[in-house]
């Protein structure tokens, strides 16, 4: 490994997107006006403890634990100086307490001991934390964080699950409320986010103090058997640098966890009486198995929970969906939970961008794109809500689909187009047009996104002629753009204007560096004037 890799630690967390401050804590800003160096770590914890008891009197500590660890290291002492245990042997995330029992005995709590540290380590010739209000409650502390999220994707969570032998049930339970305890119920796996959010919710404290319950108790457990182990402090999962040395598992296999292959994914909550899907959309065939590779952990589209989305967004909505109802949940192109969502964003990357940064969003229902997802009917003999039945279904359609990454044959694209209909100052511009559509091409060739929505040869054409539907010979620019910008349609670019904002746009988006969009010179030949 790399300097700076995190190793192994046995826990199984699936896909805990976090691993947060010891104390509750903040982003740190840094004030520029206070003189001197500014001191920066990830390690760095703003003790602000006292606001979920009251106003704050004081300003917050700022508070690097790294170096009071290794302080405390220098003299043979560990974790459990400022650190309790509660009655299972974890250390509690809080400082020298296991709960906030009220303001004042948490005031001195940290005023009593850290005082008294202080003092104790204050000997001749050593330096010591200070031992006065001020020097810990500064008002413009120089200091910034550096703290990164830990990204607990599946490349960890597969590395946890080997070293820990597949017991899943070392880190995964659930609250029993009969027996009042945590179990593990196998094949119910979720992501630990799901039940501990950032405040203590029923029964379940805040995913921080979950974390590092879980986590560094299982590292210092592991330590202790001078077995392989992940970090303990705050750097090792928080520091950008030792994050970039992180172990990745190229090859991960794939999540056990009884997810289907292929799933029909419903448009309508029951079947009517005859069997016929209730909505007026067709059901849609979705490749599950297919995604999971694409997404580095299941809460990329199961935020909630890893059970199917029509559990919580129903065709009318409900509470446990925030009354997101299920069209809106598949169609939201603001959230990347959402299918179209997600694909929109796709459409974001250089090979996509130059063509999709300008194509107009269909207005009403009868986009075609819609077809792509819903395929086809229900057949009428398949009974809705047998799965085995739907899943048959959605495998045949899935099969049927033709993926189309190609374009018209080469004789039928011309090879050149030249752009002069408006020369004055320049000689008419020579566009390459068949490099360019090989080029488009080449480029999503490999991709299935692309071939599942461009559904037909000329649908790479609307790149370009966006406003056209597919055509061998789709019309000239120069049949919707005006050569000025007056006309029916104010809001319609004049063809000056189309012509670079089309085309400068496309190499700007797709990270064309030439020819360069800020020199004429680079498409245009000035005319001789002489």
């Amino acid at each position: 490994m790399r300097k700076g890799t995190v190793h192994l630690k046995t826990g199984g967390m699936l896909l805990v997107m976090v691993m947060v401050f010891l104390f509750a804590a903040g982003a740190v800003k840094v004030d520029t006006s206070v003189e001197g160096p500014i001191k920066s770590g990830a390690d760095l914890i703003m003790i602000d403890t006292m606001k979920a008891l009251g106003p704050l009197e004081r300003p917050p500590v700022p508070f690097f634990h790294s170096r009071h660890t290794e302080a405390l290291a220098k003299i043979s002492r560990d974790c459990n100086t400022c650190h309790m245990a509660d009655d299972k042997g974890r250390l509690s995330p809080k400082y020298k307490r296991l709960v906030d029992a009220d303001r004042q005995t948490v005031t001195d709590t940290y005023h009593i001991n850290c005082i008294a540290c202080h003092r104790e380590l204050a000997g001749p010739g050593q330096k010591s934390g200070p031992q006065t209000c001020g020097g810990c409650h500064q008002g413009n502390p120089a200091v910034a964080s550096t703290w990164k999220d830990l990204a607990f994707d599946k490349s960890l969570h597969y590395r946890h699950v080997k070293a820990n032998a597949e017991k899943c049930e070392s880190c995964h339970h659930e609250y029993d409320k009969q027996t009042k305890q945590l179990v593990y119920a196998k094949g119910k796996e979720g992501s630990c986010a799901y039940c501990h959010k950032d405040t203590p919710v029923d029964n379940a404290m805040a995913l921080k103090e979950a974390s590092h319950f879980q986590c560094i108790g299982c590292h210092r457990d592991r330590m202790a058997k001078n077995q392989q182990a992940g970090p303990i402090g705050c750097v090792g999962c928080h520091d950008a640098d030792y994050q970039m040395g992180i172990e990745v598992v190229k090859e991960v296999p794939r999540l056990k966890r009884n997810q289907p292959d292929v799933v029909l994914v419903k448009t309508g909550e029951e079947a009517r009486p005859d069997n016929q899907w209730p909505t007026a959309m067709h059901p849609v065939p979705f490749d599950h198995r297919s995604h999971e590779a694409y997404s580095s952990s299941c809460k990329v589209c199961h935020h909630a929970s890893l059970q199917s989305c029509a559990s919580c967004h129903t065709n009318a909505g409900k509470k446990e969906g925030d009354n997101v109802k299920l069209a809106q949940a598949m169609h939201s192109v603001n959230d990347q939970a959402s299918c179209i969502g997600c694909h929109q964003e796709k459409q974001k990357v250089p090979e996509c961008a130059g063509c999709h940064a300008f194509i107009a969003k269909p207005a009403n229902r009868q986009d075609p794109s819609c077809k792509a997802c819903h395929m086809a009917p229900l057949p009428a003999y398949v009974n809705p809500a047998n799965a085995e039945e739907t899943a048959d279904v959605a495998q045949d359609l899935l099969q049927a689909r033709d993926l189309e990454t190609q374009t018209y044959a080469a004789d039928k694209i011309p090879e050149k187009v030249t752009i002069g209909k408006l020369s004055d100052r320049f000689e008419p511009a020579v566009l390459p047009h068949r490099k360019i559509v090989n080029a488009l091409v080449d480029k999503i060739r490999h991709s299935k996104l692309a071939g599942y929505y461009h559904s037909e040869l000329g649908t790479l054409c609307q790149g370009c002629h966006h406003h056209s539907p597919p055509a061998e010979k789709p019309p000239a620019c120069s049949n919707c753009h005006g050569e000025t910008i007056e006309g029916a349609d104010a809001f319609r670019p004049g063809l000056v204007g189309a012509y670079h904002q089309q085309c400068i746009g496309c190499h700007e988006n797709m990270g064309i560096e030439k020819p360069d969009s800020r020199d004429c010179n680079a498409c245009h030949v000035e005319k001789n004037k002489g």
